[in-house]
């Protein structure tokens, strides 16, 4: 089940970065101590790759076995590997290039090189999503484990930017991604943000994870985290619609919480 978010504003954006690292470190650390491995799902964006970079320049960064982490994306560009528009790009340089990750567990959506459509790389995607989750079950030795495997493996941690018009991953305001309702991953075409072509994971799959943290900085952000915070609707308002099954952060800078309803607020300069 869903929770009400909590807000945490930071003075400042390189003070939030900072305290996102400081909290993703602990976060994994703890998962790895509960099941012996962690997923988290990455975001691109100025807080999403600062916030990387601050985990690799943090004295606890040695803290996480990082080849018992399965990295993620919660979105990607349709364009060459090798572009620099590409998360994953951006996210090698800024981490997983400084880390001694398991490349097997770093689990990159496919590039206009691999597919001729962004839908193909978005069917690939949910498959190998599909196939993580089965191998997930397949260890599961609970009393409790389910008959069948999930489309999803386990999502202990997913982050998530949030763009001026409200969009988060690659799902837009009022375009086919947001209305989706069954399939975890989908093509984007026509994306009002270059470039235009993307895939995404869809709200239901953002929605299986078990803490979802939205880092946010920026006035130019503000008027889209105070309508996502006052309870807009996710196919107008796509940052609206996120929630984890335990905990939904937004973990936001000054600048970005003007709009911010206060009942909301907890004022938080530190990574607790």
């Amino acid at each position: 089940m869903s929770v009400d978010p909590r807000v945490s504003i930071h003075p400042d954006s390189s003070v939030l970065m900072a305290a996102i690292a400081a909290r993703l470190i602990t976060k994994l650390v703890d998962v790895q101590d509960k099941y012996g491995e962690a997923t988290v799902v990455l975001t691109g964006g100025t807080v999403g790759i600062g916030t990387l970079k601050a985990v690799a320049d943090s004295p606890a960064a040695p803290a996480v076995d990082w080849s018992k982490v399965n990295f993620w994306w919660g979105d990607e560009r349709f364009v060459g590997s090798a572009d620099p528009d590409r998360n994953a790009g951006q996210a090698f340089d800024a981490l997983l290039s400084r880390i001694p990750v398991d490349p097997d567990r770093v689990h990159i959506p496919g590039s206009s090189d691999d597919f001729e459509t962004p839908e193909e790389a978005a069917e690939d995607y949910a498959r190998r999503l599909r196939e993580a989750a089965a191998a997930e079950h397949a260890a599961d030795m609970s009393d409790d484990r389910p008959e069948e495997p999930a489309a999803l493996p386990r999502l202990d941690v997913v982050l998530l930017g949030v763009g001026p018009d409200a969009h988060v991953a690659s799902l837009f305001p009022e375009q086919a991604g947001i209305r989706e309702k069954e399939r975890t991953v989908v093509g984007v075409r026509n994306s009002p943000k270059p470039p235009p072509l993307r895939i995404s994971l869809t709200l239901p799959a953002i929605n299986t994870a078990a803490e979802v943290w939205m880092v946010v900085a920026g006035e130019d952000k503000a008027g889209a985290v105070g309508l996502a915070l006052a309870g807009a609707t996710p196919v107008q308002v796509p940052a609206a619609g996120p929630r984890g099954t335990s905990r939904t952060l937004w973990l936001i800078d000054e600048n970005a919480a003007s709009r911010v309803p206060q009942q909301l607020v907890r004022k938080d300069a530190t990574g607790a």
